[in-house]
């Protein structure tokens, strides 16, 4: 039974005399709507909410209301507390309504990595049977795959610089369309020749090239700083699971349904992704109409980038040594990284003795462990943060972790006898390069949140050159040397990364 059912009259309403009106219009104008007071002889009423007391001394003749009321409690402002609670309670939607939106925009970002690096590593199984049925050689197989990265270069800074002057939303958006229609072309490329199929590769590169600066956009917008580390660790750890998808999944379909369905499934998901992201995504949270109040001020409140970029101010950016740390960081970071990952199954197979479908199953390992670690080291990394641990000490700590966990792994290598400890030291060492994701991945937003597509365009393409030139130089090394040299070459590398980023990065904003 409610409150105004158990207070309903009992007997006629009381005449207040009008030396008493001044108190009786205020109380009858807030009360009269829910209750009149019956007729009590001496009668002693309390009403209590959340520890408080309204105390009201009702007299039978002649039914005068004290002017002693305290005036911190009022029984009006009590009961419409109860109805406004009550209210309350019934508005509560579904779970679903009430999820975070900002966290919707993180998992849409997550999906699309998912499919970005499912529609990259197709064709490094595809390319089995394309190669025997179209006569290909080693060296046009080796075109072929670098093809992508024609396009891929290209859209790395222009990709940035269109996400940071028309929003994140439609960059993205783009890129997702574009590289699921060259995927699905693919086959159709490939019958026609190859110059379409070298087309058609690179076209892909285009629209993946657009995909991490328009990410890095969208999120600097939605994110507050203290959720930063975990929500680009989930994002990136999209490509992990992306490649181990990819890499499941592509020998099924092959086997059952031939080399063109992988093109065509992983590609045609693109569309599915791309509905939902026009109807649930925004490019900022003002951009938002759906977006609740709370949380909307939340966001606003605890982001940096607010306001659209109308130009890129190229000569500040470049004049600053953090963002040059940042990029020749990036460098070093994915010379070792790109080595291990387009190396590892020819490592596997050459040094391990194992066969290839061993090979492949190993390869899927130090994926699962980098989207462990990624998150884990977001995880920390916020947490840090949030205990008040300095943003710069926090970048500096993670990415300290992701550079000298693989140089200490790798050098381990050479020692090393039994393939399941070799397997296992690839897998610490992937594991341990995750933790950049919370270092040198998240500092463009720290250092520059409203040019932070820009800057992940620069020191990304600077990464994309250390894979190709990397990847390159490792097989001339093993031509004229070993393993070990390689792997010394990457050590190397860490350990300049190591020093470079400690002495000149900072998780300050250095460009407003």
């Amino acid at each position: 039974m409610n409150a105004r059912a158990l207070l309903y009259p009992f007997s006629p309403k009381p005449t207040i005399p009008s030396s008493r009106r001044s108190f009786g219009s205020d109380f009858n104008h807030q009360t009269s709507s829910r209750l009149r007071l019956s007729q009590l002889h001496h009668h002693h009423h309390a009403t209590r909410r959340r520890g408080g007391k309204v105390w009201a001394d009702v007299k039978s003749e002649p039914y005068e209301v004290s002017d002693s009321v305290p005036k911190s409690v009022k029984l009006g402002e009590a009961l419409n507390d109860v109805v406004t609670g009550k209210e309350d309670l019934e508005s509560v939607g579904p779970w679903w309504e009430e999820f975070p939106k900002r966290w919707v925009i993180v998992v849409l970002c997550f999906s699309a990595f998912l499919l970005c690096n499912m529609d990259r590593v197709n064709m490094s199984i595809a390319i089995l049977p394309m190669s025997a049925e179209y006569h290909w050689n080693p060296a046009t197989v080796g075109l072929i795959q670098s093809s992508f990265f024609w396009g891929y270069l290209l859209t790395q800074i222009a990709g940035g610089i269109w996400a940071d002057t028309v929003g994140g939303k439609k960059v993205l958006g783009f890129g997702v369309v574009w590289w699921s229609i060259a995927t699905i072309l693919t086959p159709v490329a490939a019958k026609l020749g190859l110059p379409f199929l070298l087309v058609a590769r690179a076209f892909m590169g285009v629209g993946e090239g657009v995909a991490m600066p328009a990410m890095n956009n969208i999120l600097s917008k939605w994110i507050p700083v203290a959720e930063r580390s975990r929500s680009l660790a989930l994002v990136y750890s999209g490509m992990y699971l992306g490649s181990v998808t990819g890499l499941a999944f592509s020998p099924f379909l092959i086997h059952q349904y031939g080399w063109p369905s992988v093109f065509y499934s992983f590609g045609s998901l693109g569309t599915v992704w791309f509905t939902v992201w026009l109807n649930k995504a925004y490019s900022s949270p003002n951009e938002d109409p759906t977006l609740r109040p709370q949380e909307k001020k939340l966001i606003v409140t605890n982001c940096i980038s607010k306001q659209p970029v109308k130009e890129i101010p190229w000569g500040k950016i470049l004049s600053k040594a953090p963002v040059w740390a940042l990029i020749v960081s990036h460098f070093c970071h994915n010379w070792g990284t790109f080595i291990l990952l387009t190396w590892m199954p020819t490592y596997y197979h050459q040094v391990l003795k194992f066969n290839l479908t061993e090979s492949g199953l190993f390869c899927v390992l130090p994926w699962l462990t980098m989207a462990f670690s990624a998150n884990l080291g977001g995880w920390i990394a916020d947490t840090l943060v949030s205990k008040g641990v300095s943003v710069t000490r926090v970048r500096k700590i993670m990415q300290t972790i992701g550079f000298l966990g693989p140089a200490f792994f790798l050098t381990q290598l050479s020692h090393i006898n039994s393939p399941a400890m070799a397997v296992l030291c690839m897998a610490c060492s992937q594991g341990t390069d995750a933790f950049s994701q919370s270092g040198l991945y998240s500092n463009h937003q720290d250092i520059a949140p409203r040019y932070s597509g820009v800057l992940l365009g620069l020191s990304n393409t600077a990464g994309v050159l250390a894979g190709v030139l990397g990847t390159a130089a490792t097989g001339y090394i093993l031509q004229h040397g070993s393993w070990d040299n390689v792997f010394e070459v990457s050590v190397g590398l860490y350990l300049v990364g190591t020093v470079v980023w400690n002495l000149f990065s900072t998780g300050e904003k250095i460009i407003d």
